[in-house]
């Protein structure tokens, strides 16, 4: 903080993105660090981590080798998400559903969530390497990289295509748990990547829906954005198609067995009737609340959840 003769300000005071001051109390500022890292987004990565520790053990993983894949995860995907919210702190200003994060409030500053990112990702790299194996650092680590380069600074305001590629880094954390196990790569995990990589579009594309104003006025352009409803509709039957296809390979190749088979089926057929009743009232031309769009984005939640506890609990009845 800087004071001079010009314009002071009491201690634990600063100025906002409005300009209006902002106390920032010591349990506050705790608050808004751990809000950088976007716990909610890393409660999913988790899950679909150490489920796969489970596939690739065959059975109950090292509880200690769980805890510093997760708590590596966790520190890795919280640098991301802090270096994300440096890097949109501009767009976050503008947009009601982000108007409330530390930067835009000003009870954390951006020099401050840049060294907070930075830290987050050395710690969380060497954490990997020299807890649970170097190829599980250097996926955790580009995962980052990818996130905060690749998505945030060179997809994201540019492409309508940027939820499709960038969420390439979301579907790393598969691979993590696998590798964190055996210090390998396999067939399985590369199998639950891609269903990662094509669950992510259509995940995502329903909450954009809901909120495209938020995403036009900040100049993102989403595919909500820039394409109708009937559009995104289409493309969102398109992936989930393929989505649950995916994920019945892992059978076939001898990874999994019936009950596996059987909550992927389910599950994935009820996400297939979501995805086309999205889309009939799509092509029906309705809008509103009556879109119901945001009933897929929540079950798409709770589908990777239930898809990746039968993951874990197919070893102990394969």
């Amino acid at each position: 903080m800087c004071v001079t003769a010009v314009e002071s300000r009491p201690a634990g005071v600063v100025r906002g993105a409005n300009q209006r001051p902002v106390h920032r109390p010591f349990g506050a500022r705790v608050k808004a660090f751990v809000a950088l890292t976007k716990p909610r987004i890393i409660e999913l990565l988790l899950i679909t981590t150490v489920p796969v520790m489970f596939l690739a053990q065959q059975g109950v993983p090292d509880l200690k080798l769980v805890l510093l894949t997760c708590l590596g995860g966790y520190l890795s995907a919280g640098g991301a998400n802090a270096l994300n919210m440096y890097i949109d702190r501009d767009i976050d200003a503008v947009m009601d559903r982000t108007s409330q994060r530390p930067l835009v409030t000003g009870m954390v500053s951006p020099l401050e969530c840049l060294v907070f990112g930075i830290t987050l990702a050395v710690v969380s790299t060497l954490l990997f390497g020299l807890t649970v194996n170097w190829l599980s650092a250097w996926l955790s680590l580009g995962a980052l990289l990818f996130y905060v380069v690749v998505y945030t600074m060179i997809l994201k305001r540019r492409t309508s295509q940027n939820i499709v590629w960038g969420g390439i880094a979301g579907c790393l954390p598969v691979l993590i748990g696998w590798s964190s196990v055996t210090n390998s790569m396999s067939w399985a995990p590369i199998i639950l990547f891609l269903v990662m990589f094509f669950w992510t579009p259509p995940h995502y594309w329903p909450l954009s829906m809901k909120v495209k104003d938020d995403y036009a006025r900040a100049g993102v352009p989403m595919l909500p954005v820039i394409a109708s409803n009937k559009v995104v509709a289409r493309q969102i039957v398109i992936y989930s198609w393929v989505m649950v296809a995916v994920s019945l390979l892992l059978t076939p190749l001898g990874y999994t067995g019936w009950f596996y088979t059987l909550v992927a089926l389910a599950a994935g057929g009820f996400w297939l009737w979501e995805a086309h009743g999205l889309q009939n009232r799509a092509k029906a031309e309705v809008t509103g609340a009556k879109l119901k769009e945001m009933r897929l984005f929540h079950w798409s939640i709770t589908y990777v959840s239930i898809l990746f506890v039968a993951v874990a609990v197919d070893p102990f009845l394969h």
